[in-house]
């Protein structure tokens, strides 16, 4: 990741004009593993610009994929379910959980062993949750007290589990179904919270016979005969991306945002229904539907007060926004009423502890915060510019970038470069929207 100086951001009055916002990143992670294990060629447009996405694509050329293209559309040749090949060294992850945990269930289903790596970060995020399941299912691995590297040692067939999640956790939930892939029966995960469905949705867009059921929970199960189909998708634009510019917008009387082409699925809109609940204008139109997935044009405009009588953000919605927290944060100090987030304890094992970041990085800019194990308590706060630290975490770095739009003085962001994990334009697209 290239090194930039320190961004400074300075108050605006306003955000005009429409925004081209880069491919999901959940969803371009699942594109190509599930193109590379399909038959068939699949093309893939608007594959998200993100540096953990490329980890994924580097990951697959290293297992034997023929993946071409770049610029947002790529050609995945896959080798099907027993195609992939011992890679020759270690498979860095870089900074991307997802990769980590989704690769790791593909790799433990394969008559060979693999390694996988990341960065400093990802090497202290937890892995203990795959490493169960996939121990359960006859893959052998190794790690260090649960953390990465992990070193794989994979078996041919697997065998198939019924599995109960222990937190809620899409990634966690689409490791083990794609153990399952490889697995001599029918593989189920229980997940007594929902999570996002992604997985299961590409699944049944590669040809996969995904099936769901309720029994105190939902149930998803797969089948280890089943086989991929190549396919062609367009990956919607990243609702998470998304949310950094509706707050903004939301927040900044006379502002006006056009974003076409984001995904709308609904175990990822819970920050538009809070946002909405809170009193933003917030509206969406031109809807289709690409790979399962629901896309559609959002517009925010700003004006009117923001606030709610009930201001407490929890349970099941909060693991449909975990990765929306710091900029809902953020959004917490510009209402009438302030923000309470709680049963976000997951947040302390993302790419930094994110609860921390967020209540000292707020302090930092003068902001009335309170701190919780399972999440913070913002009040209304007149946010004064500070010299903000991301904690090499990029949705630290641009939740902050926002929070100096409306902040007295100048907001430097230091280690902002991370933003390219995720968004690698979000400082050139805010600046072509911005009106001082």
């Amino acid at each position: 990741m290239p090194r930039i100086e320190a961004v400074k951001v300075s108050r605006t009055s306003r955000l005009t004009g429409t925004i081209r916002l880069p491919g999901d990143k959940s969803i371009s992670h699942r594109a190509a593993m599930f193109a590379a294990i399909a038959e068939g060629k699949s093309r893939i447009s608007n594959f998200a610009s993100s540096a953990d996405c490329w980890s994924t694509v580097a990951c697959l050329k290293a297992l034997g994929v023929n993946i071409e293209g770049g610029n947002g559309d790529i050609v995945v040749h896959g080798v099907g379910k027993t195609g992939l090949h011992e890679p020759s060294a270690s498979l860095d992850c870089g900074n991307s959980g997802t990769t980590m945990r989704l690769i790791s269930g593909i790799l433990a289903g394969q008559p060979f062993s693999s390694t996988v790596i990341g960065d400093e970060s990802l090497s202290k995020r937890p892995m203990k949750r795959i490493i169960g399941p996939l121990t359960e299912m006859g893959a052998v691995l190794e790690s260090v007290d649960g953390h990465a590297p992990l070193a794989i040692n994979g078996r041919s067939p697997l065998k198939p589990l019924r599995f109960q999640l222990p937190v809620a956790s899409a990634q966690l939930k689409s490791c083990v179904l794609l153990a399952g892939l490889f697995a001599d029966g029918e593989t189920s995960v229980i997940e007594p919270v929902p999570t996002r469905d992604h997985t299961e949705r590409m699944l049944r867009g590669f040809g996969v016979d995904v099936r769901e059921s309720t029994n105190d929970g939902r149930i998803v199960s797969v089948s280890g005969d089943a086989k991929l189909v190549a396919t062609d998708l367009q990956v919607p634009s990243d609702v998470s991306s998304a949310a950094f510019f509706l707050v903004a917008a939301a927040c900044l009387p006379g502002s006006r945002i056009e974003m076409p082409g984001v995904g709308l699925n609904p175990t990822r809109t819970g920050i538009i229904e809070v946002l909405t609940h809170f009193g933003a204008k917030i509206e969406t139109s031109d809807d289709m539907v690409s790979g399962g997935e629901p896309i559609g044009t959002l517009t925010v405009s700003g004006g009117g007060p923001l606030g709610s009588a009930h201001n407490r953000i929890d349970g099941a919605i909060v693991a449909n926004l975990i990765d929306e927290v710091p900029i809902l944060a953020v959004f917490g100090t510009q209402t009438e009423t302030g923000i309470e987030i709680r049963d976000a304890g997951e947040l302390r094992v993302k790419e930094s502890d994110r609860i921390a970041a967020v209540a000292e990085n707020l302090r930092r800019m003068g902001a009335d915060v309170e701190e919780f194990d399972d999440g913070l308590r913002v009040g209304p706060s007149k946010l004064k510019g500070g010299v903000i630290d991301t904690y090499h975490d990029h949705r630290i770095a641009m939740a902050f970038a926002i929070a100096g739009l409306f902040a007295e003085g100048e907001t430097e962001i230091r280690g902002a470069e991370t933003a390219a994990v995720s968004f690698p334009e979000f400082f050139d697209v805010l600046s072509s929207v911005s009106n001082g």
